[in-house]
């Protein structure tokens, strides 16, 4: 006698959803989908993974924080502030450092883990930019990571503006006067974002709207729509042995990359804690409460906001007065200067499409020596960043060193326009270099130590010629024109 089983009470679940959601269909084609087995697709997983631990924080920290400049007096743990008037903002912050349990390392893992993100974010924007990722048909999803690296920019502002300390007022000042040198609107931009004269009452509540609704939810629809995009368009690959334009080669998503990504999330997330726990970050209460009439000496912003510090400190305080308007000069090129560097980088996938007239398909990445030029651009880039970097610390530097500030900053000026140029030519002649290494060994083999004496009496080294699979991955991409031309 035969007959089937009856379904299990799981079994039936899964149909019931599968008959309404077609899960089975969708697993059957995306569960065994290819990732390619690489480190440097790490990068974007550690974006992924530390906006999931802001997130996770930063609702854990909505319970105690109060967004309201309403002045209290201050009766709380931390004894030196007792008795001091400040913003209820302020006040509720020290609360959830010193009050709440846990609050501190939430707070400080909040912090690092913005810090993290936006490192990630830029590291893994210049992965996709050196090896030209960014090609068709990705130049949308290369948009949608450069808007969230943009956002993310003003998301971590606005986020280290809300406790209204000494620290976070004095950025707050540099934004007024960066509105202030906007041409006829600068007045009416300033009263419109502090809600009346400076500094207001308005700032925190609405920073935090921005901060906590506004941006997070553009920036978790751009997220869900990157990774479609990713899984739409395939993964990316490395030139190599059985790797084609039409193909993906790597490990499938379940069970093996699902298991790794699992285990690398918890390592994210580890290291953050880790760090959060041992690492002091953000001691508002060493700053104290924010006073329009005080200004916090040494005042940095965070890192990735340094660049654009580093514009105002160096720029010369020029003005000039047109038609009875006097323009900031000192402010108000940086201000223009800022989005540029940043809309330069956006838009440069299609200004080499333009200028290449490559419209084809890309599916393999090039190796940065293979590409001269756009390497030797992308490394300009990063160091007139790092130069900026360093002038908006121009006094930490002169400190430290125990130099002139005048000097450093004149350093910086003349940095900022001859460290980009030589970076490039530098950079380009090194590539070239390499692909000539490169000619070398693919011609000859690679180098033994060996010598051997020949019948006729000369001397030479013994070569080992490469495996296909190294030649492969040696000749699979177009050689630069610079190269083509030094042949007889």
């Amino acid at each position: 006698m035969t007959g089937t089983a009856d379904p299990s009470r799981g079994e039936r679940v899964a149909d019931w959803f599968d008959g309404r959601l077609g899960i089975r269909t969708l697993g059957k084609r995306y569960l065994r989908k290819v990732f390619p087995d690489h480190w440097s697709f790490l990068l974007g997983e550690i974006c992924l993974y530390s906006f999931v631990v802001l997130i996770l924080t930063g609702v854990y920290l909505t319970l105690f924080f109060h967004p309201s400049m309403n002045e209290v007096t201050y009766h709380g743990s931390y004894v030196p502030l007792n008795g001091i008037r400040m913003s209820d903002a302020y006040a509720s912050t020290l609360h959830l450092s010193f009050d709440v349990r846990g609050g501190l390392l939430v707070r400080q893992l909040h912090h690092w883990a913005a810090l993290v993100f936006i490192a990630a974010m830029l590291t893994h924007m210049m992965r996709h930019f050196f090896t030209g990722s960014f090609r068709k048909p990705r130049e949308l999803n290369w948009l949608f990571g450069w808007t969230l690296l943009f956002l993310g920019l003003f998301e971590g502002l606005f986020g280290y503006s809300l406790p209204d300390d000494l620290l976070s007022g004095t950025g707050m000042r540099f934004v007024d006067g960066a509105l202030l040198s906007v041409p006829i609107v600068g007045t009416y931009l300033s009263m419109f974002l502090f809600g009346g004269e400076y500094p207001g009452h308005d700032i925190v509540s609405r920073f935090y709207s921005l901060h906590v609704l506004l941006i997070p939810g553009i920036m978790a629809a751009l997220v869900v729509v990157h990774i479609l995009l990713v899984v739409y368009h395939k993964h990316t690959q490395f030139a190599g042995p059985g790797r084609t334009e039409r193909n993906v080669v790597g490990a499938p998503f379940m069970p093996v990359y699902l298991a790794k990504a699992g285990g690398f999330f918890f390592l994210v997330f580890g290291a953050l804690t880790l760090v959060a726990a041992v690492a002091s970050i953000n001691p508002v209460w060493s700053y104290g409460p924010y006073r329009a009439d005080q200004v916090s000496t040494g005042a940095q912003p965070d890192w990735y906001l340094g660049f654009a510090e580093g514009l105002v400190r160096v720029m010369p305080g020029w003005e000039v007065t047109l038609w009875g308007h006097t323009l900031v000069l000192g402010v108000l090129i940086p201000i223009v200067v800022f989005p540029l560097l940043l809309v330069f980088i956006g838009v440069y996938p299609f200004l080499e499409s333009r200028r290449t007239g490559d419209k084809r398909e890309h599916h393999l990445l090039d190796r940065p020596r293979n590409r001269p030029n756009r390497t030797g651009i992308g490394v300009a880039w990063i160091s007139l960043y790092l130069v900026l970097l360093a002038g908006g610390g121009n006094d930490i530097v002169a400190t430290r060193l125990h130099l002139s500030i005048n000097t450093v900053t004149w350093l910086v000026r003349v940095a900022v326009f001859a460290v980009p140029a030589i970076a490039f030519v530098v950079t380009r002649r090194i590539c070239l270099g390499l692909q000539l290494r490169d000619r070398e060994l693919v011609l000859h083999g690679r180098e033994t130590g060996v010598i051997k004496r020949l019948p006729h009496g000369e001397y030479v080294e013994v070569h080992q010629p490469l495996s296909q699979a190294e030649l492969h991955t040696l000749t699979a991409h177009k050689r630069p024109q610079e190269l083509v031309e030094r042949e007889p």
